[in-house]
Parts: C-alpha cells; structure tokens; sequence
C-alpha cells in the first residue's frame, strides 16, 4: 500500500493519524492479552493513577474536567475491576481512586504492547530514521508546549 502523501496533509495532522494509527494497534494488542474493553480514553485516568491515589476531586481536576465526569470514569473502570476506591491511610471519610492488580497488569500489558510496537517499526524503518523521527516528534512537541504535561503525566483529553 502507498504511504500517504505528505503534501496533501499538515503536520500536526499527520502526527495525530499516525498516533491515532499507533494506539489503534496497542488496543488490538491489549484486546488479544484480555483487556478489549478498555478505550482509548480510559489511558487519561490511568495516567493519573499509576503511582498515584488521588481523590476523584483531584482527578477531575487534573483532567480538567467536572467532578461528576470523573466519578462516571471512576465508577466504569471500577466496574470494569481495573481501579478500587480505599479509605485515605489519614482519615477514613476521604476515599482514594487507585488501580487494582488488574489494572496494574493492563498498565504492564500496554508497556510491553507499545514497546513490541516500537520494535517493529525500528525492523521496518531502521533504528536511525526511527531515532530521527522520534527526536523531531520531542522538538515538536517542546515547541508546542506540550512536554511539560507529558513530563508530569498530566496530558488532558483534547477538548
């Protein structure tokens, strides 16, 4: 199949269907390992938590979202059985969201899905290109703006 032709679409279009392409093969991968049921944007709360227990009021306010739109994330993925919530270790009426095993094993799962990923696009492009266009995709993003957020595991859905 022929590659798309760059000069038909901009950049930042480009870079979102390729990595709209990259987490599209990632969910597949976490399908066949026994996590088909999550989504794309359950990958904004994960973020949240690995390492982390916050409250829903500090989850929603760091996705930038309302508190109602964060207990309905919460309550899916704890149906789901990937996130619990616990008593705060201080004062057992603050209730904290963290990940299960489950969810640390889907965490796990998608590491080493993205990884396997990463592999094979080094096999097909060679290690330098890939290497190049990973460190053009790191410029971009810096001069966007963007890096601070990734650097912090505080990137927001797009609104």
């Amino acid at each position: 199949m022929d590659a798309v032709d760059p000069e038909r679409l901009d950049t930042g279009s480009l870079a979102l269907f390729t990595g709209f392409a990259a987490s599209a093969a990632v969910e597949a991968e976490l399908a066949a390992r026994g996590f088909a049921d999550l989504r794309f944007s359950h990958g904004y709360v994960f973020q949240r938590l690995v390492g982390a227990a916050p409250t829903v009021t500090e989850l929603a306010a760091g996705l930038g979202m309302t508190q109602q739109g964060a207990s309905k994330a919460v309550a899916e993925l704890e149906r789901l059985g990937y996130v619990e919530r616990v008593a705060d270790a201080d004062d057992a009426r603050v209730r904290r969201v963290r990940l299960t095993a489950r969810g640390e094993d889907a965490v796990r799962a998608a590491r080493e899905a993205r990884a396997a990923l990463e592999e094979r696009m080094r096999r097909r492009f060679g290690p330098g290109r890939l290497a190049d266009a990973r460190a053009l995709l790191a410029e971009m993003l810096d001069a966007l703006g963007g890096t601070a957020a990734v650097r912090r595991r505080e990137v927001r859905p797009p609104r």
